[in-house]
């Protein structure tokens, strides 16, 4: 076979989100954000006495340090995103960034329930009108840094549409020239596909800004009635949100991690296309491969068999699928044997 002949055939496996260098460089600037409002709530809780405010600085550090991870995460799975030695590229790369995040924010909650627990046990003098000033500072620099991290996939829902509908044109010349046993849809990411890199970094903002706002409302109840013991009791508040924002992060990552199916209505919509007449689907893969990325490995059966061109040409414009595999097999009568 000819090297151009064989060129034809094969494909590249960048599986990255369509905004990844964007959420690179935004994770990066929280990052800064992040690392010196630490430094302010560190050094004024232990001046004033807080220590919804103290731990909030602290807890903010292993939020810095988690960034970090994210940043790192996007540089790395961008700068191989096309190294051979990745069977399937650095698409799940933010994943595993944002499974390690998850574990980071359920040890902030444990440390941040362990040590409120000890100030309610032994409370100290806080400087209310202080602590309060420094709290609320670090809530406008939490608030500005979600608004860089949000997701803002869904509001390009419609440029995704059209793109998808140049690139469908495409596709089915490349099905009607006879090419490509394995099909490899470039279209975007469906407004529903989460980056998880992305969303872990959003959830350690997040948790920042929900620690900060507990710290306002204990600080204030304290000055205002003399209740010492709100303030360490927001801090337990606050460790039990983070761990359940926490757990939420790790059924959703590990889910990828383990080649979990992303979406039953998918796989759903794959048999429902492909099953025409006694055609029936014997096996059916379906896994992530990054941010709006999906590949399927499917088997089929049939008394009268197509090319597999035929069944990829019929699930060539379902979003999301972006590495196809079919394996066309001939069994007479299968659906009466069934």
């Amino acid at each position: 076979m000819h090297t151009h002949s064989l060129h034809s055939w094969q494909h590249e496996h960048a599986f990255l989100g369509e905004h990844h260098s964007r959420n690179e460089r935004r994770t990066w600037c929280v990052i800064a954000l992040t690392a010196g409002m630490m430094v302010a709530e560190i050094v004024a809780g232990a001046v004033f006495g807080s220590i919804a405010l103290t731990a909030d600085g602290w807890h903010m550090s292993t939020h810095a340090g988690a960034l970090v991870i994210s940043a790192l995460a996007y540089r790395y799975a961008r700068r191989h995103a096309r190294n051979p030695r990745f069977a399937f590229g650095t698409g799940k790369l933010g994943d595993l960034a944002g499974f390690t995040s998850a574990v980071v924010l359920a040890l902030v909650s444990l440390l941040i329930g362990y040590e409120s627990l000890l100030r309610l046990a032994s409370p100290v003098a806080i400087r209310f009108d202080e602590a309060i000033a420094v709290a609320v500072l670090g809530l406008a620099v939490n608030l500005v840094s979600a608004w860089l991290l949000q997701d803002n996939d869904h509001g390009h829902a419609h440029r995704h549409h059209d793109r998808h509908h140049d690139h469908q044109h495409q596709h089915e010349h490349d099905h009607a020239e006879g090419r490509h046993q394995h099909g490899h849809h470039r279209g975007p990411a469906p407004a529903r596909a989460r980056d998880h890199n992305l969303r872990s970094a959003y959830l350690h903002v997040l948790a920042d800004a929900a620690t900060s706002v507990l710290a306002i409302i204990g600080l204030l109840a304290g000055r205002a009635y003399g209740w010492i013991w709100m303030d360490p009791l927001m801090g337990m508040v606050g460790a039990l949100v983070i761990a359940h924002w926490s757990w939420g992060l790790l059924r959703d990552t590990g889910a990828v991690l383990l080649d979990a199916v992303p979406d039953q209505e998918l796989a759903e919509t794959i048999r429902r296309r492909l099953e025409e007449g006694d055609d029936r689907v014997a096996d059916l893969h379906l896994w992530r491969l990054g941010p709006g990325h999906n590949a399927a490995v499917i088997t089929l059966v049939s008394d009268g068999p197509e090319s597999p061109n035929h069944y990829k040409g019929l699930i060539a414009d379902v979003p999301g699928l972006s590495h196809v595999t079919v394996e066309v097999q001939f069994c007479t009568h299968h659906s009466a044997a069934a």
